[in-house]
């Protein structure tokens, strides 16, 4: 299979109604490739026939968006592990090294004494999100 490109605006909606992010608020065009893997099946299922000018809006579940939350990805830390002089304290996000020198972000969830405890899991994992898209250019 061949990949295309979508270079799209994109509001990514929670349940709730509150926006999670937008690319128009960051004035950044988000670039998404079709066909390479890097999408869900079920969000590539929802580009097919978008061309350029295009808005359409559809929502996922947590599996087809960004995953259900994995309890593997949940990490309880000493507070060692962290510099002395490091504000930890719930909702604070941190960058953890990944594999190949990739950065993952992580959020504090909990400090109790010297346990700190780390979610690694995408912020957006077990949400269902409503995605608004503009189609700005097909490459």
């Amino acid at each position: 299979m061949s990949v295309r490109s979508l270079v799209c605006h994109m509001n990514i909606v929670l349940a709730d109604g509150s926006t999670a992010d937008s690319t128009k608020a960051s004035g950044k065009a988000a670039r998404l490739n079709v066909g390479d893997g890097s999408l869900s099946p079920a969000f590539e299922a929802q580009l097919a026939g978008l061309k350029q000018g295009d808005n359409h809006k559809f929502t996922l579940a947590p599996e087809d968006a960004f995953g259900a939350v994995n309890p593997d990805a949940i990490h309880h830390m000493d507070r060692s592990r962290f510099p002395a002089d490091m504000t930890l304290e719930q909702g604070v996000i941190l960058s953890f090294a990944g594999p190949g020198g990739s950065e993952i972000p992580g959020i504090v969830r909990e400090v109790a004494g010297d346990s700190v405890t780390v979610d690694l899991n995408h912020p957006l994992a077990g949400h269902t999100v409503t995605f608004e898209l503009e189609v700005v250019e097909e490459l």
